[in-house]
């Protein structure tokens, strides 16, 4: 395993000024926030937040409830078991059996944010809170519901942080159980939910994703990264969770290898005007990473969320880059990737990677991203 020390509460670098750490009276458990639910940290746009996320594996009731003795149990001593998920499994958080598994911190108000706006949450920092992660398949759920897991009960695989020769850190995985050759794959860390809150009084459960964002695994979401979110509520409510330290587009088993994460964040503003010059009409997550725009869609049906994904990149084409809808169709047709994000989480996720290089002269219409307030 590596040498990584957990990154307890409070504790290592700490690299915003502003830090959100992840208590009983910071996060919520298996809902998102909505419009009646108060901010627990309030910023100006342009602020950059460290936040503390913790992963729902190891803390669940199907595991005990109980993170010291289910990762006691894979060999990790206390001093790796992270306090803020020992605590919240302790306590009397009432999560019912309804309620989603994910562990959200927040919500964090922007200052100045309406509905219309265009919220900007751009990915600074993922630190690693712990060496370990875990990787369930529990039955109804996953790409292969009634055949996998292959025994009664529900699966849990540990998989471990482990140094590489080139300095790198690497997820394992045993070949078989109890052996000792393993596969080694890279790890991409990124949130699995980023999100703003939604109208009305009603807390959406956590497993499906929406216009809101919420649990959209889109694993390009990697440090440089952008995700735009359409503010549906003043301060637009921010929040966080689902950590993940790698994820195979599709998340077939049901979770990736999930492990909690330190990460920062910059919350930017871009208003209604500006947000239809420089994208069009934004109606649900747009991502934006170094090399792609990535538009998404969702639906239960996975080829409705393929032709909603579609849609959304004419859209944004026509918009940003004034092209011809037939010409846009037959671009994408030839030159872009739409891969699925995943397809456990009720609402089935498909994301498109439109190029920028493809479209490096082209002006775009309307103002520039420089006009977003804060």
């Amino acid at each position: 395993m590596s040498m990584l020390a957990a990154l307890q509460p409070g504790a290592g670098e700490i690299r915003a000024t502003e830090y959100l750490a992840a208590s009983r009276d910071t996060v919520m458990w298996g809902r998102l926030p909505c419009a009646a639910d108060r901010a627990v940290l309030e910023i100006d746009p342009g602020t950059d937040v460290t936040i503390d996320t913790i992963s729902h594996e190891g803390i669940l009731e199907d595991q005990g409830r109980d993170p010291a003795a289910f990762f006691a149990a894979h060999g990790v001593t206390r001093d790796f078991v992270l306090d803020d998920a020992v605590a919240l499994a302790a306590s009397d958080y009432d999560r019912r059996a309804s309620d989603g598994p994910h562990v959200i911190t927040g919500p964090i108000a922007v200052r100045g944010a309406r509905p219309g706006d265009l919220l900007k949450m751009t990915v600074l920092e993922t630190s690693p809170r712990v060496p370990y992660g875990v990787i369930s398949n529990r039955h109804g759920k996953g790409a292969l519901v009634g055949e996998m897991p292959l025994v009664e009960h529900n699966v849990s695989i540990f998989a471990e942080l482990q140094d590489a020769l080139d300095g790198s850190r690497v997820g394992t995985l045993p070949l078989v159980p109890g052996g000792e050759r393993s596969v080694r794959f890279p790890l991409d860390p990124f949130l699995g939910i980023m999100g703003v809150a939604v109208a009305g009084s009603s807390r959406p459960h956590s497993v499906p994703p929406g216009a809101h964002g919420g649990n959209i695994d889109i694993n390009l979401l990697t440090v440089g990264s952008s995700l735009y979110l359409p503010v549906q509520v003043p301060g637009a409510l921010a929040y966080v969770g689902d950590p993940h330290f790698a994820q195979g587009d599709g998340e077939v088993a049901l979770t990736a290898m999930e492990a909690s994460l330190r990460v920062t964040i910059r919350f930017d503003l871009l208003s209604q005007a500006d947000a239809l010059a420089e994208f069009g009409e934004v109606t649900g997550p747009l991502a934006e990473t170094s090399e792609f725009l990535v538009p998404t869609g969702m639906d239960e049906d996975l080829d409705v969320a393929v032709q909603n994904c579609v849609r959304a990149a004419l859209g944004l084409l026509e918009a940003r880059y004034g092209m011809d809808r037939a010409l846009a169709y037959a671009y994408l047709s030839a030159a872009t990737d739409f891969d699925i994000s995943q397809v456990v989480d009720i609402v089935k996720g498909v994301h498109a990677r439109v190029r920028l290089a493809d479209f490096a002269g082209v002006a775009r219409g309307g103002s520039s991203i420089g006009g977003r307030r804060g």
